[in-house]
């Protein structure tokens, strides 16, 4: 099991590079995140939804992901707490309150999800959460020492050296964890270091002899990083490529599966920029809104930012503008919430861009799809994963077709589109014929991509790592 000092040490990244080092071993490998919390998902082979970092690790493993290799995903939405989520599946909402202190029920489903991976791999590679030395949230803990005791497995406990104190977070873990808890760390490893590693001799030898375990690495920065599906929108860069075309996205306060812009980063004919709160809309050729894990508290921050008059502004000036499942539904008339499943019970008026209105239910729709575009006529591999039924006359100008079934809406003069399909500019055609000049000469395979870079991870870390050594402290 890999922990951290603290958050976003590279631990999603590591669990990603080894899964596809081992199985490239000949190994099978299953990756395991008792607790995730996110709004990045993605919908696994058995129907359910895990951690969109579990799904990248599953890539690397290759294989399918499940829902047992996230068991309990908790999605933030807006005032109402988090959504709950068990073995692939809405439980809920709870207050943060509420959630951590009948957490700890959720244990016995964690560990049969763990049991069930162990009895189908050669080695279970199992993430934890944010830092495991928050003390204070120990009782109850499913994501971190709790599940690590609950279930006996050896912990490697990771730091981030570019944060700089990294002795100090190593030695200082020890400090102020349970010695029960501390006794279940086999080594610690240095992360994403940069220079020449042989500088760091002498504070790995001053961790191992202050934790009295081996310290692993130092693991140099892995460059490649980018390339991958980040885990946070804080992870993106604010800006991406230099390319004439220019594709701007509010950053909304409950973005999700913003991993629908992965493939135009890559992109070397593209610029993306996501816009922070403070800012106003950049013009740019297109206009993404992204999913939401709350659309109508979504809508009203996007009003608050005075995003609206700039988007309507952009597109008098000719911007083209898509919205991808919640930023779908934000361009219609109005979206309602009559249950009162993301808050407050309510109808939100929208942006008018699209004939649509949407009526939010607590039915969610998890599925991976098969598509053609209505625009371009490629086909689209994508999926599923949003709230509500839209209905109205822009339907019958849809966006995509599922089969005979129609999915979106595209205005009279096709520069406003909307979707309820994640996923659409992985597929290579689609994108460069939706982008247009800008992407003619593009050779992108971004699938192919996505592989060679887990294959130049696994590598890297083959390098730097003695992988023998690291499993040998498995059991």
């Amino acid at each position: 099991m890999f922990m951290g000092t603290g958050s976003d040490v590279g631990k999603s990244l590591l669990v990603a590079g080894l899964a596809r080092a081992y199985t490239n071993r000949g190994l099978r490998v299953a990756p395991f995140k008792p607790q995730n919390m996110s709004n990045n998902a993605a919908v696994t082979a058995d129907g359910g939804e895990i951690g969109r970092a579990q799904a990248l690790q599953a890539r690397a493993a290759r294989r399918q992901p499940i829902t047992a290799m996230n068991p309990v995903l908790l999605k933030p939405e807006g005032e109402t707490g988090s959504q709950l989520v068990v073995r692939g599946r809405r439980v809920g909402t709870y207050k943060a309150r509420e959630y951590w202190s009948e957490r700890h029920k959720l244990l016995p489903q964690v560990c049969a999800a763990h049991q069930e991976l162990a009895a189908d791999a050669d080695v279970v590679l199992v993430e934890g959460a944010g830092s495991a030395s928050e003390v204070n949230l120990r009782s109850g803990d499913i994501a971190n020492f709790g599940f690590a005791r609950a279930a006996d497995v050896p912990v490697v406990l990771v730091a981030d050296i570019e944060r700089g104190g990294v002795i100090a977070a190593m030695v200082g873990t020890f400090a102020v964890i349970d010695p029960d808890d501390a006794a279940l760390i086999a080594a610690t490893l240095v992360n994403k270091f940069q220079g020449d590693p042989q500088l760091f001799d002498d504070g790995k030898q001053f961790i191992a002899e202050r934790t009295n375990r081996p310290c692993l690495g130092p693991v140099p920065h892995f460059a490649g990083a980018n390339r991958l599906p980040a885990e946070d929108i804080l992870g993106l860069p604010r800006t991406s490529g230099t390319g004439s075309y220019h594709v701007v996205v509010p950053r909304l306060p409950r973005i999700s599966n913003f991993d629908d812009l992965d493939p135009l980063r890559l992109e070397p004919g593209v610029t993306v920029e996501i816009v922070e709160p403070g800012r106003p809309l950049p013009f740019g050729d297109l206009i993404i809104l992204p999913g939401s894990k709350s659309t109508r508290s979504d809508l009203a921050a996007l009003r608050r930012q005075g995003w609206d008059i700039d988007i309507l502004h952009h597109h008098r000036m000719g911007a083209r503008i898509l919205g991808i499942c919640g930023g779908f539904q934000m361009l219609g008339h109005t979206v309602s919430d009559p249950e009162g499943v993301e808050g407050s019970v309510g109808t939100s008026a929208g942006l008018n861009l699209l004939d649509v209105d949407t009526v939010l239910g607590d039915r969610k729709e998890l599925r991976v799809e098969q598509a053609v575009s209505a625009l371009t006529g490629d086909p689209l591999v994508g999926y599923h994963m949003h709230m509500g039924v839209t209905r109205g006359h822009g339907l019958d100008r849809p966006f995509a077709y599922i089969g005979a079934a129609a999915d979106g809406a595209v205005s009279p003069d096709a520069t406003v589109m909307g979707t309820y399909l994640h996923g659409v500019f992985t597929s290579d055609s689609f994108r460069r014929n939706f982008i247009g000049a800008a992407a003619a000469t593009s050779t992108l395979n971004y699938e192919a991509t996505v592989d060679a870079t887990l294959d130049a991870l696994a590598a890297h870390l083959e390098h730097h790592l003695d992988l023998d050594q690291l499993l040998g402290l498995a059991r």
